[in-house]
Protein backbone atom coordinates (compact mmCIF):
# COMPACT_ATOMS: atom_id res chain seq x y z
CA UNK A 1 0.00 0.00 0.00
CA UNK A 2 2.89 2.07 1.01
CA UNK A 3 4.79 1.67 -2.19
CA UNK A 4 1.36 2.27 -4.27
CA UNK A 5 1.05 5.90 -2.37
CA UNK A 6 4.90 6.46 -3.06
CA UNK A 7 3.88 5.92 -6.90
CA UNK A 8 0.69 8.12 -7.06
CA UNK A 9 2.42 11.29 -5.77
CA UNK A 10 5.51 10.69 -8.04
CA UNK A 11 3.08 9.96 -10.46
CA UNK A 12 1.39 13.44 -10.11
CA UNK A 13 4.58 15.06 -9.69
CA UNK A 14 5.71 14.06 -13.05
CA UNK A 15 2.08 15.03 -14.74
CA UNK A 16 2.11 18.51 -12.91
CA UNK A 17 5.98 19.17 -13.87
CA UNK A 18 4.98 17.90 -17.92
CA UNK A 19 2.23 20.67 -17.18
CA UNK A 20 4.80 23.67 -16.41
CA UNK A 21 6.73 22.43 -18.66
CA UNK A 22 4.92 20.59 -21.96
CA UNK A 23 7.99 20.93 -24.43
CA UNK A 24 10.14 18.17 -24.12
CA UNK A 25 14.04 18.60 -25.61
CA UNK A 26 12.15 17.65 -29.12
CA UNK A 27 14.50 19.52 -31.76
CA UNK A 28 11.33 19.10 -34.02
CA UNK A 29 9.05 20.49 -31.32
CA UNK A 30 6.46 23.49 -33.01
CA UNK A 31 5.21 25.03 -30.19
CA UNK A 32 2.14 27.13 -30.98
CA UNK A 33 3.16 30.89 -31.31
CA UNK A 34 1.63 34.07 -29.91
CA UNK A 35 1.84 37.99 -31.17
CA UNK A 36 4.75 38.13 -28.37
CA UNK A 37 6.74 35.48 -30.32
CA UNK A 38 7.12 38.72 -32.92
CA UNK A 39 7.69 41.02 -30.25
CA UNK A 40 10.58 38.66 -29.35
CA UNK A 41 11.88 37.98 -32.71
CA UNK A 42 11.65 42.44 -33.09
CA UNK A 43 13.56 42.91 -29.76
CA UNK A 44 16.59 40.59 -30.98
CA UNK A 45 16.50 42.45 -33.95
CA UNK A 46 17.45 45.33 -31.82
CA UNK A 47 19.65 43.74 -29.60
CA UNK A 48 21.63 42.37 -33.38
CA UNK A 49 21.08 46.05 -34.83
CA UNK A 50 24.78 46.22 -36.17
CA UNK A 51 27.54 44.14 -36.80
CA UNK A 52 29.15 45.51 -33.86
CA UNK A 53 26.54 44.24 -31.47
CA UNK A 54 27.06 40.31 -32.86
CA UNK A 55 28.75 38.40 -31.05
CA UNK A 56 30.17 35.44 -33.02
CA UNK A 57 31.54 33.27 -30.71
CA UNK A 58 28.88 32.02 -29.20
CA UNK A 59 28.70 29.48 -26.19
CA UNK A 60 25.47 29.88 -25.29
CA UNK A 61 25.87 31.91 -21.86
CA UNK A 62 24.23 34.80 -22.17
CA UNK A 63 25.47 37.29 -19.21
CA UNK A 64 22.69 39.94 -18.01
CA UNK A 65 24.62 43.25 -19.06
CA UNK A 66 26.26 42.05 -22.23
CA UNK A 67 26.42 44.27 -24.75
CA UNK A 68 27.20 42.18 -27.57
CA UNK A 69 24.81 39.07 -28.51
CA UNK A 70 25.16 36.10 -30.60
CA UNK A 71 21.88 34.80 -32.48
CA UNK A 72 20.70 32.44 -29.56
CA UNK A 73 21.59 35.39 -27.18
CA UNK A 74 19.80 37.70 -28.76
CA UNK A 75 16.77 35.71 -28.75
CA UNK A 76 17.07 34.77 -25.26
CA UNK A 77 17.43 37.86 -23.82
CA UNK A 78 14.25 38.84 -26.24
CA UNK A 79 12.35 35.78 -24.64
CA UNK A 80 13.06 36.52 -20.96
CA UNK A 81 12.62 40.58 -21.49
CA UNK A 82 9.06 40.02 -23.73
CA UNK A 83 7.59 36.68 -21.15
CA UNK A 84 10.11 37.13 -17.85
CA UNK A 85 11.45 33.61 -18.59
CA UNK A 86 12.94 31.52 -21.16
CA UNK A 87 12.29 27.56 -22.64
CA UNK A 88 15.16 26.39 -24.70
CA UNK A 89 12.39 25.12 -26.80
CA UNK A 90 9.89 27.97 -27.03
CA UNK A 91 8.12 28.76 -30.01
CA UNK A 92 11.05 31.65 -31.04
CA UNK A 93 13.71 29.90 -30.71
CA UNK A 94 12.50 26.66 -32.39
CA UNK A 95 11.25 28.86 -35.49
CA UNK A 96 14.78 30.31 -35.55
CA UNK A 97 16.06 26.80 -35.81
CA UNK A 98 13.82 25.78 -38.88
CA UNK A 99 14.67 29.13 -40.28
CA UNK A 100 18.38 28.28 -40.35
CA UNK A 101 17.62 25.00 -41.66
CA UNK A 102 16.01 26.63 -44.71
CA UNK A 103 18.59 29.37 -44.85
CA UNK A 104 21.90 26.77 -44.59
CA UNK A 105 19.82 23.51 -45.80
CA UNK A 106 23.49 21.44 -46.42
CA UNK A 107 24.64 22.52 -43.40
CA UNK A 108 25.03 19.74 -40.23
CA UNK A 109 24.52 21.51 -37.30
CA UNK A 110 24.83 19.78 -33.65
CA UNK A 111 23.51 23.01 -31.86
CA UNK A 112 21.78 24.74 -35.15
CA UNK A 113 21.48 28.57 -33.38
CA UNK A 114 25.19 28.01 -31.88
CA UNK A 115 26.64 26.74 -34.79
CA UNK A 116 25.41 28.44 -37.48
CA UNK A 117 26.41 31.81 -35.85
CA UNK A 118 30.09 30.20 -34.90
CA UNK A 119 29.94 29.12 -38.71
CA UNK A 120 32.74 30.88 -40.79
CA UNK A 121 30.25 31.20 -43.53
CA UNK A 122 27.83 33.41 -41.80
CA UNK A 123 28.03 36.58 -42.53
CA UNK A 124 25.91 39.42 -40.32
CA UNK A 125 23.96 39.55 -43.45
CA UNK A 126 23.12 35.89 -42.51
CA UNK A 127 21.97 37.30 -39.27
CA UNK A 128 19.67 39.39 -40.69
CA UNK A 129 18.47 37.12 -43.23
CA UNK A 130 17.67 34.66 -40.33
CA UNK A 131 15.95 37.51 -38.10
CA UNK A 132 13.55 38.49 -41.20
CA UNK A 133 12.34 34.92 -42.37
CA UNK A 134 12.25 34.41 -38.63
CA UNK A 135 9.62 36.81 -38.30
CA UNK A 136 7.35 36.02 -41.48
CA UNK A 137 7.55 32.06 -40.25
CA UNK A 138 6.13 33.09 -36.89
CA UNK A 139 3.61 35.46 -38.92
CA UNK A 140 2.49 32.86 -41.20
CA UNK A 141 1.95 30.67 -38.05
CA UNK A 142 -0.18 33.18 -36.79
CA UNK A 143 -2.10 33.62 -39.79
CA UNK A 144 -3.04 30.04 -40.32
CA UNK A 145 -6.66 29.10 -39.13
CA UNK A 146 -7.04 27.48 -35.83
CA UNK A 147 -7.82 24.27 -35.47
CA UNK A 148 -11.41 23.26 -35.49
CA UNK A 149 -12.29 22.92 -31.72
CA UNK A 150 -9.28 24.78 -30.70
CA UNK A 151 -9.65 27.71 -28.04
Amino acid sequence: MRHALCCLVLAAGCASSSARHPIADDPDARPPVTQADVRVVQRARQLLASPATWNRADNRQCPAGAHSFSLYCALETATIEVYGGFEHRGAAMQEARFAIEQIAPARDYQHRLMDFNNDPRTTFADIQRTLELLEARIAARLAEPSPAGAK
